[in-house]
């Protein structure tokens, strides 16, 4: 009687699933995250450039004014001065310049700030503020607080007084020739010499009587 035979190798059986695959070494995920991780970044940095419309420059933040609305002062001071206690002025701004928002609000402390923020041609900003508001009071709310007195200047024929904080962008004070009870408060990224000519242009500018005053 012969012996049985060996039973014959067995491979794997038709069907069966393979088994999971090997992971990847540590350090290529830690590289393929890296690199995963800079592609998004990437993606977000250049979508942010182009929807900004700030930049940054030596002499302060600028706008790019194409990117701006455009407001029409004389109508709005119009409808603010119609419900004010004290006259306003309509600003002869020089010929480039234009205006992206007004407003009219309240000033801590008692009395009404009326706001027009200016475009200059190449791009800054300055925010010139007409209140019967105490002095210190106006600064303080346009501010966000108090600040210290650290110089004056002159111009448009006016006295005008600095306040600012260390780092951070003047804020000048001048009573209104006709009034003095009446101030414009003058702020922004603007030069100097931006600042001097929004001095003269509202010196300059046409006159808008009080609502009370008005037939």
């Amino acid at each position: 009687m012969s012996a049985d035979p060996s039973p014959a190798p067995q491979g794997p059986s038709q069907g069966s699933s393979p088994g999971p695959p090997a992971k990847p070494p540590r350090g290529s995920l830690r590289v393929r995250d890296m690199l995963t991780a800079l592609a998004v970044l990437l993606v977000i940095v250049l979508v942010g450039g182009g929807v900004r419309s700030c930049s940054f420059a030596p002499g302060g933040p600028t706008i790019d004014p194409g990117a701006a609305p455009t407001v029409d002062v004389p109508a709005r001071l119009a409808e603010f001065a119609r419900v004010s206690e004290f006259p306003l002025r309509i600003p002869a701004v020089p010929q480039g310049w234009r205006s992206n928002s007004t407003d009219r609000s309240p000033v801590e402390g008692g009395g009404t700030a009326v706001r027009v923020g200016y475009l200059t041609p190449d791009g800054r900003y300055l925010r010139l503020v007409q209140s019967d508001g105490a002095e210190e009071a106006l600064v303080a709310t346009e501010a966000g607080g108090p600040l210290a007195g650290t110089g004056v200047t002159d111009a448009g024929g006016l006295r005008w007084v600095t306040y600012q904080a260390e780092g951070g962008e003047p804020f000048r004070v001048a009573p209104a020739p006709d009034d003095p009870q009446v101030r414009w408060l003058v702020t922004g990224s603007g030069t100097d010499a931006e600042f001097a000519a929004l001095a003269r242009a509202t010196v300059a500018g046409q006159v808008l009587p009080a609502g009370a005053e008005q037939n």
